[in-house]
């Protein structure tokens, strides 16, 4: 279920629960974190070409495509999810790290160097939430995941498209996100565990029911004004999810560096890993 360009899988108790993660690689830390309802698996194609110079970490965190549910009473809620951000850092001893955040990852990211900035080194935010999104973001119909959450039968019922493969290129699903169409192992990756398991369920619906922009505009009041350390931004020139405009003013108030992607969506590890890692050393090696 996880590919094996990612490393060496290992598992660690966080306060919040266990969590799985892939190590590959030596030199500076990377941790990486993926969007909802996806996993490990959507770094499979940057992490080897990465791995020669840093050490790239790999969680799932617990956002709908997880395998091992985490506590029941898990706080799941954004700043619930940056502080298992910070919590992983801090329980591997990482210092100086490069926190990489895709999709919702990125907003989470944000959340978690705004909130727990001590061992974070740099910032990269790759095509994800900015302070004119909403959470979920609006472009695709991605706020009907949020409203179905209210309810189990409703958010159970409203993954069940997901069996079929034709419903993965839909706008409302990955369609919007990747460019073109992810592997068929990758993607039953992705959709299976919420899918097949009440518990991964039950994660997913309490992470995704308490998202709200309130928190990432907070955030990058934080990152602009007591931060104090690079920030930088890579994102799709084509962004259907996450348009690049915004992106362009939240670099100029951030102070931040902004590199594009071309023939891309928002997933860019996925659709361009190569240009994505080249364009990721570029910045946090300036």
């Amino acid at each position: 279920m996880r590919d094996s360009r990612l490393g060496t899988p290992h598992t660690i108790e966080l306060p919040s629960g266990r969590v799985s993660y892939h190590e590959r690689g030596t030199g500076p830390p990377i941790v990486f974190v993926h969007g909802y309802l996806v996993n490990a698996n959507i770094w499979r194609k940057v992490v080897p070409l990465l791995s020669d110079h840093f050490r790239c970490l790999t969680p799932d965190w617990p956002l709908g495509s997880h395998l091992t549910p985490v506590n029941r009473d898990a706080d799941l809620s954004p700043p619930g999810i940056a502080r298992m951000i910070a919590d992983f850092i801090e329980a591997l001893q990482l210092r100086d790290v490069i926190l990489f955040g895709n999709d919702s990852g990125g907003a989470y990211s944000q959340l978690a160097a705004a909130n727990h900035p001590e061992r974070i080194g740099s910032l990269v935010l790759a095509s994800c939430e900015t302070p004119d999104c909403t959470w979920p973001p609006t472009p695709g119909g991605f706020p009907l995941l949020k409203r179905t959450a209210v309810h189990p039968l409703t958010y159970r019922a409203l993954y069940q498209v997901l069996r079929a493969p034709t419903a993965w290129r839909w706008r409302n699903t990955y369609g919007w996100l990747a460019k073109y169409p992810i592997d068929r192992l990758t993607m039953r990756s992705y959709v299976d565990p919420v899918l097949n398991s009440s518990a991964i369920r039950y994660d997913g619906r309490k992470a995704i029911s308490s998202v709200d922009e309130r928190f990432t505009r907070s955030a990058a009041t934080s990152l602009t004004t007591t931060f104090g350390k690079p920030i930088h931004l890579i994102w799709a020139s084509a962004d259907r999810v996450f348009p690049l405009a915004g992106a362009r003013r939240y670099a100029d108030s951030l102070g931040a560096s902004l590199r594009t992607v071309g023939d891309s969506y928002t997933y860019l590890t996925e659709d361009q890993p190569e240009l994505t890692a080249a364009l990721l050393t570029e910045a946090v090696n300036r």
